[in-house]
């Protein structure tokens, strides 16, 4: 990760690399947000172990939310709120995943997960940064159309069950976006 762990963002949440003692947490967001085509255990496996070695292709993050100052609350551990995954593979990078807990819809939390990544994608030297998004997922499109990715196509029955297409965007230049960054 470019910043320092625990790096506070607005409404005390920090965002850090990806570990495994984090997958119960994010399997269970996982399920929530994407019940029909949540990744499996095996999937986030492979993903982090490609994240931790010297060659790593993988760039994996998660975003805390500090407890809230409550009666009680001392000592307790902080909220997982959000995630995200890149790839990079010969000067193309992918999103490969992004989430944020409904309760931070709107904070700009999605946007600072997908900054972090397109920070991982220009340290990776790509040239341009791929995804899939459901055609049903409006918010999503939105904030990638927001950061300059463009509609490149369509991927017909690309999440399943369900059979939901995915719109396939594209990013030209991921470093200008994180100049732009228009959260």
């Amino acid at each position: 990760m470019t910043e320092p762990t625990g790096a506070a963002l607005a409404g005390g949440v920090t965002l850090r690399d990806m570990r495994w003692w984090d997958l119960g947490a994010v399997l269970a967001l996982e399920h929530e947000l994407f019940p029909e085509d949540a990744w499996s255990r095996g999937m986030f496996w492979s993903e982090l172990a490609d994240a931790r070695h010297p060659a790593a292709s993988r760039t994996y993050v998660v975003a805390e939310a500090a407890p809230a100052a409550a009666a009680g609350s001392a000592g307790a551990a902080p909220r997982l709120v959000g995630y995200a995954g890149f790839a990079a593979v010969s000067g193309t990078g992918d999103v490969q995943t992004i989430a944020t807990a409904r309760d931070q819809w709107g904070t700009g939390l999605g946007s600072r997960l997908l900054t972090e990544l397109l920070r991982a994608a220009t340290a990776a030297e790509c040239h341009e940064v791929l995804l899939e998004v459901r055609v049903d997922n409006p918010r999503a499109q939105r904030l990638y159309q927001r950061f300059g990715f463009e509609p490149i196509g369509v991927r017909r029955g690309y999440y399943q069950p369900g059979n939901v297409d995915a719109l396939v965007m594209r990013l030209a230049d991921p470093a200008q976006s994180i100049d732009a960054d228009p959260r």
